[in-house]
């Protein structure tokens, strides 16, 4: 990959030698985000920041017990450099270097560093130009090369296998809290790095809410269950969310409810073509629970963008503007949560592809019926 790495941080420098965020050029470019870190080198060294220097050395920075002592990569001329403690901030270090190296514009992710942390590297480097690199990674970033796929589909088959295991285990009497616990240990057993978000596991009342936090509920007859969850591989993350009934066979307000958010959900994902405006994806599964009068329940998005983060870019919101490209993986994820009786969500990881190519790729696969477990 250290070729890959090499290209990524050519395209960033060309960009940058032509204009930053705010215009203007930079002849050298401070990168700070840990994704786009990682993004840059294959590295993610805790607070490490890269350099890109205007003699065309990169140098990344880390505390010293963050990664391998000082060297250089042949392979791709990525320069290593470990502090010492009291060397203090990376960023700080990179910036005196690059003060040194006669630069007359650095390029900062002003919307990552702290109002504090950009005065002190302004102060290490007085006659540079400090320019806004803006989210220049974060949009390098969003098309994704087939090795970022690769990575993605294996974090999408191992998260399908610890949701499967779990599926074929006794849930009734068990917590929330307890349940999410098993299905990241189980995640890990099967070759994740760790979750890609913190586990969300709802029954009863509880179901249904995004973002709810599994507490010492005990899970019921009857209830409904909602699991989010996603595996972290090589640094790429997906992410998944089904609905079961809990014991016996659904009541007709679950059947109801549950068609819905899945016919929602069906008319997003075929909806994801290259070319595609981000809001009509939003308005395609929108419409359907507008028809049923849920469509405040929808939220803010019906998804957004996965990779090295949870969250990316593009957002798929009825204000967000832009279309989608070929090889985006995204997410599709409505919801709707009745207050006081519970509700559905179904989350699926998809990567937008041509229908020459046989439409979106399903990377989450496990059943979306509705099961009695």
């Amino acid at each position: 990959m250290s070729e890959v790495h090499v290209a990524r941080r050519s395209r960033l420098r060309e960009r940058c030698a032509a204009s930053t965020a705010h215009g203007g050029p930079a002849d050298a470019v401070l990168v700070s985000r840990p994704a786009n870190v990682h993004y840059l080198t294959g590295r993610a060294p805790q607070d490490g920041v890269l350099l890109l220097g205007p003699d065309g050395q990169d140098t990344l920075f880390t505390p010293s017990d963050a990664g391998p002592p000082g060297g250089s990569h042949p392979a791709d001329d990525l320069r290593d450099v470990a502090l010492a403690e009291e060397d203090g901030d990376a960023a700080v270090s990179a910036a005196g270097l690059a003060a040194h190296r006669g630069p007359h514009t650095l390029a900062v992710e002003e919307h990552h560093l702290t109002v504090a942390r950009h005065r002190a590297v302004a102060s290490v480097a007085p006659a540079l130009r400090l320019a806004d690199l803006g989210c220049a990674v974060e949009q390098q970033r969003v098309i994704k090369d087939e090795e970022e796929i690769s990575a993605l589909r294996i974090a999408a088959e191992i998260t399908d296998q610890a949701l499967g295991e779990l599926l074929e285990s006794i849930l009734v009497g068990r917590t929330e809290r307890h349940l999410a616990l098993e299905l990241e240990r189980r995640l890990i057993d099967h070759g994740a790095e760790g979750p890609a978000f913190p586990t969300s596991v709802a029954t009863g009342r509880n179901s249904g809410l995004s973002g709810h936090r599994p507490t010492d509920r005990r899970v019921e007859e009857g209830d409904f269950l909602t699991v989010r969850l996603g595996a972290r591989y090589r640094g790429y993350r997906c992410q998944i969310g089904r609905t079961f009934v809990i014991g016996t066979a659904p009541d007709d307000w679950q059947i109801e409810l549950y068609d819905l958010v899945f016919a929602a959900q069906r008319a997003a994902r075929e909806s994801l073509g290259p070319g595609t405006e981000y809001r009509d994806v939003d308005r395609a599964a929108r419409q359907v629970l507008d028809a049923a009068g849920h469509g405040g329940a929808l939220g803010q998005a019906t998804g957004h963008g996965v990779g090295l983060e949870i969250g990316e870019d593009p957002r798929l919101s009825p204000a967000a503007m832009g279309k989608l490209d070929a090889c985006v993986p995204v997410t599709v994820e409505p919801g709707v949560h009745l207050p006081g009786r519970g509700g559905v969500r179904i989350d699926d990881t998809l990567v937008v592809r041509p229908q020459a190519d046989g439409g979106p790729e399903l990377l989450t696969i496990t059943t979306k019926e509705l099961l009695a477990l």
